[in-house]
């Protein structure tokens, strides 16, 4: 028995990259502050026009950190941080973890009850969000959440240029709100942190900063501390508090930093991922512990400013998720741009279609685009495709250092099926996470013991080629049962993405009232704007006709409804919890 036997992916591996790697005994907060050393004048953020350093970065998140010791809040508490893509947003992660906190990134289109549910789940004593959000929202639940102590509020203008601030309030380009007492809250506003600190770019007096402004921290996490309580979308029942630890955090970084060998100091990335998504906080994590700029986007349907950001920056690294590379894709702008300087782009988080695949690359240049996955229960990284090596178009890769993968019986979910065969995906690995917080019956559902080890049962149905790559099937929770046979809805919509009508579709199963516990596949459409013009019935008839050319009979769709716009989730996933509704 040879070592690809038992894992084949080991000979897809690039030569630079090694099975087993050493994770290094340190706290997220040990790779943050070698990152600020690194390069202390580098441009830490781009964000509309204004640009921050990792000397700034320092001092400011000092500053919030030591806030938050001053107020007794350190090891054990949780910060609550409510913002989108700005700088505002990493400034309170970083202190928050160099107080010792844990943070749960709040989106900022929850409802107000949805908030208030995170924040009396995670047990957050600080909230950190919009004026807007605040006066909106906020207000709503105040008395509602018993244990949240401190409230926090920024514009979404504050750290822009001052005339873009000025002129946005004025024109009422971005939301904004006002910020009041509230009974039992301590509140204040962001700008009150850097009140005591000149906003001027630091050169000689960078020393004498350092010895009088820079506040001393609280005491340092250790590596089993929480750095994270971030919770998953929720396709059924109430979203769950998944808890990294600093150490799961500091090996997924460690597993990718040696994969795609980034470059101390000499990366730019830009990514429209939410940083409230572990998708785009990991990228900015990456980023600052290596001492590498980033690009804030913090409207990510602005497809236009993106297109700006990277003829200005030319970002080396980018990350998105597929529905965004599409919308960049149809945008001519995007087509004109310069990415002689563009090493990757990776895409993670929902299923990217081939026909997609070819079409951003025949822009980016070839073998430049690479899919990844993960989940938040992984932190999040477990496959990646080969940076160096051959990629395989449709797969997410293969396992990366560290970590192991397995499919077994979905059914009886005990016994490991051969290479090639579908089965629900499990994994292992430093990275894998703690458990979810407070939900032990979930924790031991999704962490259960397999041949001795415990496994993270990803819920995720997949196969592995005879190389190690893994191709995502569906998630168990899609699949359709179609008079005994298996439908994965992953499959339905690649063959309908090549039909050239079809801008967006999905797959979802409706109940068989005359067959009980079988299912009707449906396919909801959202057609491209010039094929909206045309008689449905024709285009239905079309798309009818191609899949009964290119599908099994049980897969062809029975119900065929078009949509004007295809509900996407907050990362940009299409959301099938409201298709279903």
């Amino acid at each position: 028995m040879t070592k690809y036997d038992d894992k084949p992916w080991l000979k897809s591996y690039d030569e630079n990259v090694t099975p087993e790697i050493e994770i290094p005994n340190k706290t997220y907060v040990d790779l943050l502050e070698e990152g600020m050393n690194f390069k202390p004048q580098r441009p830490f953020v781009n964000f509309m026009g204004n640009m921050l350093t990792f000397c700034e970065l320092d001092i400011l998140s000092r500053r919030f950190a030591a806030y938050l010791a001053e107020n007794g809040i350190g090891r054990g508490d949780v910060v609550g941080i409510n913002l989108p893509n700005i700088p505002q947003y990493l400034i309170a992660f970083c202190g928050s973890l160099r107080a010792g906190c844990a943070v749960t990134g709040i989106s900022p289109l929850l409802t107000p009850k949805e908030m208030a549910y995170q924040l009396n789940d995670s047990g957050a004593k600080v909230f950190v969000t919009l004026d807007a959000i605040f006066e909106n929202r906020f207000l709503k639940i105040s008395d509602t959440v018993p244990n949240l102590k401190h409230v926090i509020a920024t514009g979404l203008g504050e750290l822009m240029p001052f005339y873009k601030e000025i002129l946005g309030k004025l024109l009422k380009k971005f939301p904004t709100g006002k910020v009041t007492p509230v009974n039992g809250k301590n509140v204040l506003e962001f700008k009150e942190f850097l009140s005591g600190y000149p906003f001027i770019k630091l050169n000689i007096v960078q020393n004498f900063l350092s010895n009088y402004w820079i506040p001393k921290l609280a005491a340092a996490p250790v590596p089993d501390d929480p750095c994270l309580i971030q919770y998953t979308g929720g396709t059924t029942g109430l979203p769950k508090g998944t808890v990294l630890t600093h150490k799961n955090m500091v090996s997924n970084i460690t597993q990718a930093k040696q994969w795609i060998e980034f470059q101390n100091g000499k990366d730019i990335m830009c990514s429209a991922f939410p940083l409230f998504h572990l998708a785009g906080l990991i990228l900015a994590m990456v980023a600052m512990s290596t001492g590498n700029t980033q690009c804030l986007i913090p409207d990510p349907r602005n497809t236009n400013h993106i297109c700006q950001e990277i003829n200005h920056y030319k970002p080396t690294i980018m990350a998105n998720v597929p529905t965004l590379y599409q919308m960049l894709i149809d945008n001519p702008q995007f087509k004109k741009l310069n990415f002689s300087q563009l090493k990757l782009c990776m895409s993670g988080a929902a299923p990217f279609s081939i026909q997609a695949i070819s079409a951003l690359e025949s822009i980016v240049g070839k073998n430049k685009v690479l899919e990844v996955y993960g989940m938040t229960e992984s932190s999040p990284l477990l496959t990646m495709n080969p940076y160096k090596g051959r990629k395989k178009i449709g797969s997410v890769g293969i396992p990366i250092p560290n970590t192991e993968i397995k499919m077994v019986d979905v059914e009886t979910r005990t016994c490991e099926v051969p290479i090639g065969q579908e089965g629900e995906l499990i994994a292992r690995g430093p990275q894998v996470m703690r458990g979810y917080h407070n939900k032990p019956e979930e924790t031991k559902n999704a962490l259960r013991e397999f041949q001795g080890k415990t496994w993270l049962y990803t819920g995720d149905i997949a196969k592995m080629d005879e190389d190690g790559f893994v191709y995502i099937v569906d998630r168990a929770k899609d699949m359709l049962n179609v008079g005994g046979y298996k439908v994965f809805s992953r499959e339905v919509e690649e063959t309908l993405y090549q039909h050239p009508s079809i801008e967006i579709c999905a797959i979802i199963g409706i109940p068989n009232p005359d067959r009980p516990g079988n299912d009707i596949v449906k396919a909801m459409i959202q057609l491209k704007s010039e094929e909206k013009k045309k008689d449905s019935k024709i285009v239905e008839k079309d798309i009818l006709s191609y899949c009964k050319e290119n599908m099994s009979p049980y897969k062809v769709p029975k119900i065929i409804e078009f949509i004007e716009s295809i509900p996407l989730t907050p990362i940009g996933k299409v959301d099938k919890k409201a298709l279903r509704r």
